[in-house]
C-alpha cells in the first residue's frame, strides 16, 4: 500500500489503516480473553531458557503480559515485576488469578516508564505490531524504558516458511488489500473449531529484525531459532547501549 496516499483531509490512508489494525488487535484479545486463558494458562516449559541468569531483585517488565501466564516464573525468581498489556480483559484475567501481581493496562507504543527496568521481556507480541513506523516506536519505547545496559528478550513467530499458505487463506479478506505481502490475518478458533476472529500478524525475517534494532539504541546480542519444539519462533536478545 502506498504510504504517501492521503485522503481529502490530508491524513495518510496508510496510517489510518495501521491505527485500525492496532485497535482491532486490542478488540480481538478482549473478545478471546476467556478462551485464551483456558488454553494458555501456564508458562511454556520450552521457553524457560529466556529467563536464565536474571538476578534476584532485578526490575522486570513483562511487555504484553496477557493473562499473566509467565508471572509464576518471575515470582519464583523474586524479581520486581510489572506486567502490562493493552487488553483490559486479559489484565483482568491476570489479576483474578494472581491478585498479588503488579499488572496494569498500558499501550506498548506509549509506555509510562523511563530508565526503569533491568530486563524487558516481550513474548509473542512484536508480530502483532503493524507498519514499520509503529515497530520502530515499539522498540524505542523499550529502549526508553530500560536502564543503561538493560536487556530485552523477545520472541516472534517464524511465519515466513508458511507465508504462501496463510496468504492464500486470507486473500479474500477485505483487509488484505490494505496490507503488505508479509502480513496476514490468522483465525482464532473456539473449542468447537469455529472462527471467532482473525488476528493480525507480521512475518519477520531475521534480516528485517536486525535492521529494525539497528535503527534504535538497542544492540543485538543474538538472534536465533532454538530446537524442534520452539522452531516456529525467532528469539532476539539485545541490550541498551551505555
Amino acid at each position: 500500500m502506498n504510504q504517501n496516499f492521503v485522503d481529502k483531509t490530508g491524513t495518510s490512508i496508510y496510517n489510518q489503516v495501521m491505527d485500525k489494525i492496532i485497535e482491532k488487535t486490542k478488540r480481538d484479545y478482549n473478545m478471546i480473553a476467556d478462551h485464551f486463558s483456558e488454553t494458555r494458562h501456564a508458562p511454556w516449559k520450552e521457553f524457560e531458557f529466556l529467563f536464565e541468569n536474571i538476578p534476584e531483585g532485578a526490575k522486570v517488565l513483562d511487555l504484553g503480559c496477557g493473562n499473566g501466564r509467565f508471572y509464576p516464573v518471575f515470582k519464583r525468581m523474586k524479581v520486581n515485576y510489572i506486567g502490562v498489556d493493552k487488553s483490559e480483559k486479559l489484565v483482568e484475567k491476570a489479576l483474578e488469578k494472581y491478585p498479588e501481581g503488579n499488572f496494569i493496562v498500558a499501550d506498548a507504543l506509549d509506555l509510562p516508564f523511563k530508565n526503569d527496568f533491568d530486563f524487558i521481556f516481550s513474548i509473542a507480541v512484536f508480530h502483532h505490531i503493524p507498519g514499520r513506523h509503529n515497530r520502530k516506536i515499539f522498540l524505542k519505547q523499550i529502549e526508553k524504558s530500560l536502564k543503561r545496559g538493560g536487556k530485552v528478550r523477545m520472541s516472534v513467530w517464524d511465519l515466513m516458511k508458511c507465508k504462501k499458505g496463510l496468504l492464500f487463506k486470507n486473500i479474500k479478506d477485505k483487509m488484505m488489500g490494505r496490507l503488505g505481502m508479509k502480513d496476514a490475518l490468522i483465525p482464532w478458533k473456539n473449542s468447537g473449531g469455529e472462527t471467532i476472529t482473525k488476528r493480525y500478524y507480521h512475518f519477520f525475517t531475521r534480516g528485517e529484525l536486525r535492521k529494525l534494532f539497528s535503527d534504535c539504541n538497542l544492540e543485538l546480542e543474538k538472534i536465533f531459532k532454538k530446537g524442534e519444539s520452539v522452531k516456529s519462533n525467532i528469539f532476539i536478545f539485545a541490550k541498551k547501549n551505555d
